[in-house]
């Protein structure tokens, strides 16, 4: 460990790496510069890499041998390589919000690890004399355990919720917030105990209280609110990396974990403030539900008409703007390559065509925007909400293809609904509204009836998403 220290060309390699991390966050706000931001990350993680190496390198002499060889390092550093670069080109875009979910997960777990390992033995991570780990390391043990912990149980529900293992509807416990509290509470004071006492109850119990708050906390949280539990989870997992980044005394580990850490902490509150819910629920868990809330099923009884493809063809191709919303129902089609083909035909009849993208549409931070990146749509012509509500009142058709909570007038005007108070697409304003979605049956992932299926001026085309935008495109032609 002292070798870091003294070690200036180290120090110098950390803050290289610390530039690049800040650039590829730079770099990761926007689709258009997010392949540089991508580039800038990877390079930086591998300066990190190699220098943590280079500096902690065993030593190889006659009288020491060291437990970690630096064939058993690379020897993991190629599996985990090889398990990243296969899962990489396996995963569906539609399954990436669980994929981030679980590397959170893992992160978290890591910490709890690294934590556990320099308890166990803190002589070895320059931690303790003669075997009393020192005050500071206590706090930062305490701290970054817990935090992991959190993490790691957290992202394990939050997972679940978004492969559908288990409900994403809200599952509320008598007296919730009370428990959450007093759980966290009691964390909070073991931590604090654990300055003075350093047994093995005292670690033990702080692990286990922060896994079980962890699964408390993400457990009441309903589907429509996962886009702002994954984007909290991942600022948990960077602030549990910066700890266990002064109990290894790794600069590297410190910028990294506090860059991701306060960047996911900002994304957090942006995307409650588009949700128009409060920041200090969120980290308190269970926020956006409510006994009794939630609209259930579809209100199939109520008059509605249903369209086709030729006559979403004819209203599009002799409109003069037409607005298209995306949902995760779009993600779970594929359909974003042959909607980037409906819009070209669009133009062709010179139709202007513009994308309105909600900050949770999806089921994670930025989905749509990426798959629409994906299909290679322009970034001129997606637009956050914001910046195009005002103009549905002005548009002759809004396209809403696999979207649902986002559009749905319920969380203006309805108290009793988990999406109350979320901003929404005006979409009801336009002249005509053409609605994509498998069958009248189903509900958002929020578990809410849509008024705008019931209206005078909305038509909904029930079919899977691609093929009829496929119909769609061969209508127009």
């Amino acid at each position: 460990m002292e070798h870091l220290a003294v070690n200036p060309w180290a120090a110098l390699a950390y803050l290289v790496a610390g530039v690049c991390f800040i650039l590829a966050l730079r770099g990761l706000s926007s689709p258009a510069t997010s392949q540089r931001g991508n580039r800038m990350g990877i390079i930086g993680m591998t300066i990190a890499v190699v220098t943590t190496l280079i500096v902690h390198a065993p030593r190889i002499d006659a009288s020491t041998i060291d437990v970690l060889t630096a064939v058993e390092i690379l020897a993991a550093i190629g599996i985990g390589a090889a398990i990243g670069v296969v899962t990489a080109r396996r995963i569906k875009m539609t399954d990436m919000p669980q994929l981030v979910a679980a590397f959170h997960s893992l992160v978290g777990l890591a910490a709890v690890l690294v934590g556990a390992a320099a308890y166990l033995n803190p002589d070895a991570f320059g931690i303790a004399e003669a075997g009393q780990i020192f005050t500071q390391s206590r706090i930062e043990l305490g701290l970054g355990v817990a935090i992991g912990a959190i993490t790691f149980s957290g992202s394990v529900i939050a997972f679940a919720k978004l492969n559908g293992n288990m409900s994403g509807k809200p599952i509320l416990l008598p007296a919730r917030h009370v428990i959450n509290l007093g759980t966290l509470a009691a964390i909070l004071g073991l931590v604090g105990y654990f300055l003075t006492d350093q047994s093995p109850w005292v670690f033990l119990t702080i692990t286990i209280l922060s896994f079980v708050i962890g699964f408390l906390l993400i457990i009441p949280i309903g589907g429509a609110d996962m886009p702002v539990v994954v984007s909290m989870l991942n600022s948990y997992s960077g602030w549990a990396a910066a700890a266990m980044g002064f109990t290894l005394h790794n600069t590297a580990m410190i910028i990294t974990g506090a860059l991701v850490g306060s960047s996911g902490a900002i994304l957090s509150y942006i995307m409650c403030n588009a949700m128009n819910r409060s920041f200090i629920s969120v980290i308190a868990g269970g926020f956006g539900a409510e006994s009794g809330a939630g609209g259930g099923e579809a209100k199939e009884q109520r008059p509605w008409k249903r369209g086709s493809a030729d006559d979403a063809a004819f209203l599009m191709g002799q409109a003069e703007q037409v607005i298209i919303v995306p949902g995760y129902g779009m993600a779970v089609a594929q359909a974003q390559h042959v909607l980037r083909e409906m819009t070209d035909k669009l133009k062709e009849h010179g139709v202007k065509v513009k994308f309105a993208i909600h900050p949770v549409a999806g089921r994670m931070p930025g989905h749509m925007n990426v798959l629409l990146a994906e299909a290679s749509v322009p970034y001129d012509e997606v637009f956050e909400l914001e910046d195009i509500n005002s103009e549905f009142a002005q548009t002759d058709v809004a396209f809403i293809i696999g979207a649902n909570d986002v559009v749905n007038p319920a969380a203006k005007t309805d108290k009793g609904s988990p999406i109350y108070g979320m901003p929404v697409f005006d979409v009801e304003k336009a002249k005509t509204v053409l609605f994509i979605k498998r069958s009248m049956g189903g509900v958002g992932y929020a578990g809410v009836d849509n008024d705008v299926f019931y209206m005078d001026n909305t038509m909904m085309l029930l079919a899977d998403a691609k093929k009829m935008v496929e119909d769609i495109v061969k209508a127009l032609d």
